[in-house]
C-alpha cells in the first residue's frame, strides 16, 4: 500500500503545482468567485498547513506549528511563494511514506483526529482524499475564473 500511496500523494502534488500554475495572474488565486467561499489560494493554504502538520511536524519533526486561521484569512500570497510552500513539503510527504514501516500501518497515528484513534494506514489514506478532494475545488476555482 505504500508504493501506490507514494504514487498518488506524488500525482496530486504535481498536479497541484500545475494547478497553481495554470491560473492566470497572482490576483486570481485569491478572488474570491460567486458561489464560493474560499478562493483556490485559501484551499492551497489549507492543503500547505494539513501535510505539514500530518507529514512534517508528526513525523519529519520539521517543527511545524498550525495556524489553521490563517489558512482561511491570508490574501495576496504570490504564486512563486506558494509553490515554494508546496516545493518545500512535496519531499517531505514522499520520504515519510517511503521509510514508513509497512508493519506500523495498523498501529494508531501519534494524534487523535475527529476525536477518535486512527491507524497510520487510515490516515495516510484521509490525507490523501483530503488532497485530491480539494484539488478538484482549485482546479474548479480557476478554470472558472480563467475562462
Amino acid at each position: 500500500m505504500l508504493q501506490e500511496l507514494i504514487a498518488l500523494y506524488d500525482r496530486d502534488l504535481n498536479a497541484l503545482r500545475k494547478e497553481i500554475e495554470l491560473y492566470s495572474s497572482d490576483s486570481h488565486v485569491w478572488q474570491v468567485a460567486e458561489g464560493i467561499n474560499n478562493p483556490g489560494g485559501n484551499v492551497f493554504l489549507h492543503l500547505m498547513g494539513n501535510l505539514n502538520t500530518f507529514f512534517g511536524a508528526v513525523y519529519a519533526n520539521t517543527g511545524y506549528v498550525r495556524d489553521r486561521p490563517l489558512e482561511f484569512t491570508a490574501r495576496d500570497i504570490p504564486r512563486k511563494t506558494l509553490i515554494q510552500m508546496l516545493d518545500e513539503i512535496h519531499p517531505i510527504v514522499l520520504q515519510v511514506l517511503r521509510d514508513f514501516p509497512a508493519d506500523k500501518l495498523g498501529d494508531i497515528y501519534p494524534i487523535r483526529i475527529f476525536d477518535e484513534d486512527k491507524t497510520n494506514g487510515y490516515i495516510f489514506i484521509h490525507l490523501e482524499t483530503h488532497l485530491a478532494y480539494h484539488l478538484g475545488q482549485i482546479n474548479y476555482h480557476r478554470r472558472l475564473l480563467n475562462s
